[in-house]
């Protein structure tokens, strides 16, 4: 475990190759000042290591302290970071009709669209022994997919004119999806993609968090 970052009362615990890194860019996108207590995976088991149940009970990242205030689940916190520290940024207002559709996606990806990355990382691990399955991961990975390509024909965002949380969240469905080689067949998704990793706040936090990749043995 490393402690890295200034003295602000925004900490992140961190993990390398995980969802942590979207919350490090929408902070960046905020400009606000954090600090990162960074830790690294297991090299044989690729799991977290303990001193994360010291922070929160799931012993999992990312978590957020905010003050005496300890936040887990990446949507969760992207959602207090913008209602807290957003100043209307990066968010519908909540009395318009956007608001319901950027709720629905900040929690689509980890409801949903998370389901044939995880089964695929594990089937990964399987080997020859996962054969059975791959055809339904194949088709969850096309119904996901598909449906945020379809999703953003003709946007350049999730919702509205310009990036909210939602984007930020989603993010880490297609960079898997990318790193496994299923996004070549969905152009308007990938372009997105490749938006979203060109801002500045992006690559700030890419700096900040650490070499990040998402490659086969997959990530948990």
């Amino acid at each position: 475990m490393l402690g890295l970052g200034g003295k602000g009362r925004l900490v992140v615990h961190h993990l390398n190759d995980s969802r942590s890194q979207r919350v490090l860019w929408m902070l960046e996108e905020l400009g606000l000042d954090y600090e990162i207590v960074a830790y690294q995976r297991d090299a044989a088991t690729r799991l977290a290591p303990p001193e994360l149940k010291a922070v929160h009970p799931l012993g999992k990242s990312p978590v957020l302290q905010d003050g005496k205030r300890t936040i887990a689940e990446s949507a969760a916190i992207l959602d207090y970071l913008v209602r807290r520290h957003g100043k209307g940024r990066f968010a519908p207002p909540q009395d318009t009709p956007a608001y319901d559709d950027y709720v629905h996606w900040m929690h689509y990806p980890e409801g949903s669209a998370m389901l044939p990355v995880m089964t695929h990382m594990y089937a990964l691990r399987l080997g020859e022994a996962a054969a059975p399955i791959r055809p339904r991961i194949d088709s969850e990975f096309a119904n996901h997919l598909g449906y945020i390509d379809q999703a953003l024909q003709g946007r350049a965002y999730l919702v509205g004119d310009g990036l909210t949380a939602a984007d930020v969240q989603i993010s880490f469905v297609l960079e898997a999806a990318r790193a496994f080689g299923k996004l070549a067949d969905y152009p308007d998704a990938a372009a997105y993609l490749d938006r979203l990793e060109a801002r500045p706040a992006f690559q700030r936090a890419l700096q900040k968090g650490g070499p990040y990749s998402l490659g086969p043995p997959a990530q948990a």
